[in-house]
C-alpha cells in the first residue's frame, strides 16, 4: 500500500515529467535539422524484407550479432540475413547523458525478475527489471557505453575449463581488432587497436568532481599504474573509457553495421521476431528460421550453411528450448517435442550484481557552484544549445562513472591481480534528477524513494556503487510457456551464496571507511546519506548485518546477464556448446553472444561480447573457406 508520503513523490516525479518530455522533443526536433551527423541518413541501415534463403540467417543484430553479420558479410559470395525484433537507434540514443531514458522505452524489451524476498526489496513486488536492448545494435544502445574487457585471467580461465584458443593471448587479438581508439597514450600500446569499427574515446564533458575522484584515490594509492584498465593491470583507479566517436555513442549497429548493410550481399530485416529454429528431427541440422516481422503473417527463410544464434543471455536459451533443445523435462512440461536433450540450456546465469545508496552530500569549499551533476541545473535549453551547435556541454558527459577502479577485498588475494570488486564513482546521485529517470530504470517504489531521497532532493552529491565481479550464485531461465512472445521467466539468485554477498558489502565499506575520509573528500565534507533504510532499521546502523540488508533492498543489475548457453568440453553435461561456439548434437547451429560465456568476466561485458563476435567470425570462415 502507498503512503501519504509516496503519493506525494508520485504526484512530484509526474508534474516534473512535463518540462523533461519538453527538452527532449525540443533536443530531437534539434538534431534532426542541425546534427546531419548524428542524423547520418547516408549511412543508416536500410530495412528490407528477406528473401527465401542464405547461407547465413543471423538471429539477433546485438552486440555480437552486428559485428557477426557484419565481418561474414566481407565474403562477397556468401549471402547472409540479419534478422533484428527492433528498430533502428533513435537520434537521443546518441547523446551520452540521455543513456536512462531509453529504458523502460520502446527499445527496451523490459523484461523483469520473478518476485523474491531475497533482493530488490525496493522495488514493487521484489522484481528486478532487466533492461535488454530491442533495437539495432541491441544493449550497446541502451548501456553506459563503459569499454571494459575484463582481466587476463578471467580468459585463461575459460581455457583452462577445457575451451582451447579462448585464453588471454588469444583473445587479445579480437579486442584489438573490433577496437579504433582515438585517445593518443593508448594508441601506441601493445593492448590497444586502432583500426577497429569500434572507436573508443574518453568522455567528453566531466564534472569537477572527476579530478577530485582521481586526487582522493592518489591519496589512497589506488591510482591505476597505467591509467588504463584495459591494459596490462587492471587494479586501481583510472578515467572511464567509453564506446564513442566524436563525443557521441559508438553501438555496434554504428560501429559495424552502417558501412556493412549497403554491401549487396548483406540484408537487414528489422522489426524481425523469430519465433522458432527450424531443425530436421531425424539429421539434427538446423536449416532455417519462423519469424514473424510487424503484423505480417509468420514466415520461414532457410539457411544454406548456419543459423547463428546471437539474442542474448535470456533470448538465446529461450529460442533453443522453443526449437526442441533444451532439458527435456523443461521442454515435456510445455508441449514441446524434444529434438535434443541439453540439460544446460537456461541454467548457469551469472550478473554483476550493484547495491546502490551509497550517496554522500558534498560542499563546494570554494564557490556555490554545484561540483556534480544536478539535473535540472544541467540539462536545460542552454545545454541543447551547446550540444547542437558547439559539440559539447553536460549532454556529452556519463555522470554514472566518470571514474572507474578495481580494488580487491579482504578474501582476493592482493598478488593476483583479479580484482573482486568493481566501482563506478558517480558525480550524481539518485536525488539529482528528483526521480525521474534513476528511480524509473531501477523501479524503485515511490515509498522507498520518499524516504531516502525526498529531504535531500537536487543537492549536490556523489555515489560510490560497488559490484560484485565473480559471483558464486548461479541462476537460470526458465521458459513460461511455447509461445514465443511470452517473455521467459528470469531467476537471478543473487545472494544465494553467502560468500558474494559477503564480498558486495566490502565494496560499500570501502567508499565509507576508506575513500570517504581522504583529506580530498573531507574539504568536501562527503558525508553519507544516513537516512535509516526501510526495513533494516532493527540492525545496528553501519554494521555489516545493516550494510547486508541494504544490498537486499538497494539490489540493482548492472545490465550484464551471461552464461545460459555454456561453453564448455562435451564431458561437461551443462555445457551447450562446444568451443567453436557449435551447439552440440546439431549441425549448422551456433550461439554467438554473452550467453556463451562459462564464467562471466571481471567488468562490463559489452567489450567482451563484441570480441566473441570477432572471434566467431573467424572461425566461422575458417569451417566454411578453405583458403582461410
Amino acid at each position: 500500500m502507498v503512503t501519504l508520503s509516496g503519493l506525494f513523490t508520485a504526484a512530484r516525479i509526474i508534474v516534473t515529467y512535463g518540462p523533461g518530455f519538453a527538452l527532449l522533443f525540443l533536443l530531437n526536433r534539434a538534431i534532426e535539422i542541425e546534427r546531419h551527423d548524428i542524423v547520418d541518413r547516408q549511412h543508416r541501415v536500410r530495412d528490407r524484407s528477406a528473401d527465401a534463403a542464405y547461407d547465413f540467417v543471423v538471429i539477433g543484430g546485438g552486440s555480437a550479432g552486428a559485428a557477426v553479420a557484419a565481418r561474414l558479410s566481407e565474403v562477397h559470395k556468401w549471402s547472409v540475413l540479419l534478422l533484428e525484433a527492433g528498430p533502428d537507434e533513435t537520434f537521443i540514443s546518441d547523446v551520452p547523458q540521455l543513456f536512462p531514458t531509453l529504458q523502460q522505452s520502446e527499445l527496451d524489451w523490459k523484461f523483469v525478475t520473478q518476485p523474491t524476498n531475497h533482493f530488490c526489496l525496493m522495488n514493487d513486488n521484489g522484481q528486478c527489471l532487466w533492461p535488454r536492448g530491442k533495437v539495432l545494435g541491441g544493449s550497446s544502445v541502451l548501456n553506459a557505453m563503459l569499454y571494459v574487457r575484463g582481466n587476463r585471467k578471467d580468459y585463461d580461465h575459460w581455457e583452462h575449463l577445457g575451451n582451447p584458443g579462448w585464453g588471454y593471448n588469444s583473445v587479445l587479438h579480437y579486442f584489438k581488432k573490433s577496437e579504433g581508439t582515438r585517445e593518443p597514450h593508448f594508441a601506441h600500446s601493445h593492448f590497444h587497436g586502432v583500426r577497429g569499427p569500434l572507436t573508443v574515446e574518453y568522455f567528453r564533458f566531466v564534472s569537477p568532481l572527476m579530478e577530485l575522484f582521481m586526487a582522493a584515490a592518489e591519496e589512497l594509492g589506488l591510482l591505476n599504474p597505467h591509467g588504463d584498465y584495459n591494459a596490462e593491470s587492471q587494479h586501481g583507479f583510472a578515467r572511464s573509457q567509453g564506446t564513442l566517436r566524436d563525443g557521441l555513442r559508438c553501438s555496434t549497429a554504428k560501429a559495424y553495421l552502417r558501412q556493412a548493410s549497403h554491401r549487396p550481399n548483406l540484408h537487414v530485416s528489422l522489426h524481425s521476431h523469430v519465433q522458432k529454429i527450424l531443425i530436421d528431427e531425424h539429421r539434427k541440422v538446423a536449416y532455417g528460421v519462423v519469424f514473424k516481422k510487424h503484423d505480417w503473417p509468420s514466415r520461414v527463410v532457410y539457411a544454406r550453411k548456419e543459423v547463428i544464434l546471437c539474442a542474448g543471455a535470456i533470448q538465446s536459451p529461450q529460442l533453443l528450448m522453443l526449437s526442441g533443445i533444451g532439458p527435456a523435462h523443461e521442454l515435456q512440461k510445455h508441449g514441446i517435442p524434444v529434438i535434443y536433450h541439453s540439460p544446460g540450456v537456461g541454467e548457469n546465469l551469472q550478473d554483476h550484481v550493484a547495491m546502490g545508496g551509497g550517496s554522500y552530500l558534498i560542499q563546494n569549499p570554494i564557490s556555490k557552484d554545484t561540483l556534480s551533476f544536478v539535473i535540472p541545473k544541467l540539462i536545460n535549453v542552454e545545454a541543447i544549445r551547446e550540444f547542437v551547435y558547439d559539440h559539447n556541454g553536460p549532454l556529452y558527459a556519463m555522470p554514472a562513472c566518470e571514474v572507474m577502479a578495481f580494488i580487491n577485498s579482504k578474501y582476493q588475494d592482493p598478488h593476483e591481480d583479479w580484482p573482486d570488486i568493481q566501482l563506478f564513482m558517480a558525480a550524481y546521485s539518485d536525488n539529482s534528477d528528483g526521480g525521474i529517470y534513476s528511480k524509473r530504470g531501477s523501479g524503485m517504489s515511490h515509498d522507498y524513494y520518499s524516504q531516502i531521497y525526498e529531504n535531500i532532493l537536487y543537492k549536490d552529491t556523489f555515489m560510490v556503487v560497488p559490484l560484485l565481479m565473480r559471483p558464486k550464485s548461479r541462476g537460470r531461465i526458465v521458459l513460461k510457456s511455447k509461445d514465443p512472445h511470452e517473455y521467459p521467466l528470469i531467476y537471478p539468485n543473487y545472494f544465494d551464496h553467502p560468500h558474494d554477498l559477503n564480498v558486495l558489502i566490502e565494496g560499500a565499506k570501502f567508499g565509507y571507511y576508506h575513500f570517504s575520509r581522504t583529506k580530498m573528500m573531507k574539504m568536501l565534507n562527503a558525508t553519507l546519506n544516513s537516512f535509516i533504510i526501510p526495513g533494516c532499521s532493527h540492525y545496528s546502523y553501519l554494521s555489516d548485518d545493516y550494510w547486508k540488508c541494504m544490498a537486499r533492498h538497494y539490489t540493482q543489475t548492472i545490465y550484464h546477464p551471461v552464461g545460459t548457453c555454456k561453453m564448455g568440453p562435451k564431458y561437461d553435461k551443462w555445457a551447450v556448446v562446444d568451443a567453436r561456439l557449435r551447439v552440440y548434437g546439431i549441425k549448422g547451429l551456433r550461439v554467438v553472444d554473452a550467453s556463451i560465456m562459462p564464467t562471466i568476466p571481471t567488468g562490463n561485458t559489452n567489450a567482451p561480447a563484441i570480441m566473441v563476435g570477432e572471434k566467431a567470425s573467424d572461425m566461422i570462415k575458417e569451417d566454411h573457406l578453405e583458403y582461410y
